[in-house]
């Protein structure tokens, strides 16, 4: 399962993109920004966007971590 390492939306804050100013450019869409909250995953042009946004790649802001389920299955 692919989940964030990161609090998205604490380090997009911390970058002066707090969700107003998301929302008011339409940078991330308002289904998206629940998603992210959710922990839910992204399509790639979204993290493409957050990726540049933080200045960060996706291997610093998602990790793959296997479920037992995965692990019983491909290992």
């Amino acid at each position: 399962m692919i989940k964030y390492k990161i609090d998205i939306l604490e380090e997009l804050s911390k970058r002066g993109y707090n969700t107003g100013r998301i929302r008011k450019e339409k940078l991330i869409g308002e289904a998206t920004l629940t998603q992210i909250r959710k922990g839910a995953p992204v399509n790639m042009k979204t993290l493409n966007d957050i990726c540049i946004m933080l200045r960060l790649h996706p291997g610093d802001v998602l990790e793959v971590v296997p479920t037992d389920d995965e692990k019983i299955r491909f290992f």
